[in-house]
């Protein structure tokens, strides 16, 4: 069964931003955001987890055999790359000029 929820589940961070990889394998490495899976809690960095696939021969890959594959890390594992100091910080929210804006905690440039 499917589960039902009130509200859309929301981020600090978005697709494009760049990223520290906190813990696992590829920790310290970073990379842009490519996607977000809202439903698992699991992003996908860039060039980053690569993880060896065996494939079958199929009409997209008509060759086969072992593939390059991207795998997702959990968004815990990730923090936002401060713009200005290149460490890992955290996002906060604060309001300018009447509009809320999203900010880097450790240095306070103001994120777009």
């Amino acid at each position: 069964m499917k589960e039902v929820t009130k509200y859309q589940k929301k981020f600090r961070l978005k697709a494009g931003e760049e990223v520290i990889i906190t813990t696992g394998k590829c920790k310290g490495l970073t990379g842009k955001i490519e996607k977000l899976d809202l439903k698992k809690d699991r992003v996908f960095v860039a060039n980053q987890n690569i993880a060896k696939r065996h494939t079958k021969p199929s009409s997209l890959n008509p060759q086969g055999g072992i593939v390059d594959k991207v795998m997702s890390l959990h968004i815990s594992n990730v923090a936002l790359l401060d713009p200005k100091e290149k460490k890992a910080t955290k996002v906060g929210f604060k309001f300018e000029n009447g509009k809320k804006v999203r900010f880097a905690k450790l240095s306070g440039v103001v994120l777009s």
